[in-house]
C-alpha cells in the first residue's frame, strides 16, 4: 500500500473503504489496542447543516494519557498536536485517504526527546491495520 508524505509532515494512506467505514475500522483497531477515542468530528456533516457541500471529511481524535502526558511534559507545545488525530477524507476522484501527522515531523516540530518517540511511533501501523 502506497503512502504519500507531504512537505508538511502529513502522511496520506489510501483506503479502500468509504470515509465513515474507514474511521469505524480505525476506531475498532484503537479500542482493541486500549487507546481512548476522545472525539469524532464530521466536518462534511457539519457543513451540510449550514447548507454547504463538502466531500466526506471526518476527523478522529484519540490517544493515551499514559503515553501522551510524558511527551507533553517534556515538550509542552506538543499539546497543540496531541491527542493524536487521523483524518479520513475523499478527494475529487472519489479516493478515500486516511491522513495523520508523521511522528518524525512532530518530533522535529516540538523537539521531542528521542527516548519518548516510542509513545507515538505506532500510529502508522494502526492506520495500516484500519485500511487493510
Amino acid at each position: 500500500m502506497s503512502l504519500t508524505t507531504s512537505a508538511t509532515g502529513i502522511i496520506d494512506v489510501p483506503s479502500p473503504y468509504l470515509v465513515p467505514e474507514t474511521l469505524a475500522r480505525l476506531e475498532a483497531v484503537l479500542k482493541e489496542k486500549g487507546l481512548a477515542i476522545f472525539a469524532r468530528v464530521d466536518h462534511s456533516g457539519e457543513a451540510a447543516k449550514v447548507g454547504m457541500q463538502m466531500r466526506p471529511t471526518q476527523l478522529l481524535i484519540f490517544g493515551s494519557p499514559r503515553a501522551g502526558t510524558p511527551l507533553m511534559i517534556a515538550s509542552p507545545t506538543l499539546a497543540i498536536d496531541l491527542p493524536l488525530k487521523a483524518l479520513a477524507w475523499e478527494d475529487e476522484r472519489g479516493q478515500v485517504w486516511l491522513s495523520y501527522n508523521s511522528p518524525e515531523y512532530l518530533q522535529q516540530r516540538h523537539a521531542i526527546p528521542a527516548d519518548l518517540m516510542k509513545n507515538i511511533a505506532g500510529i502508522g501501523a494502526l492506520v495500516q491495520l484500519a485500511v487493510k
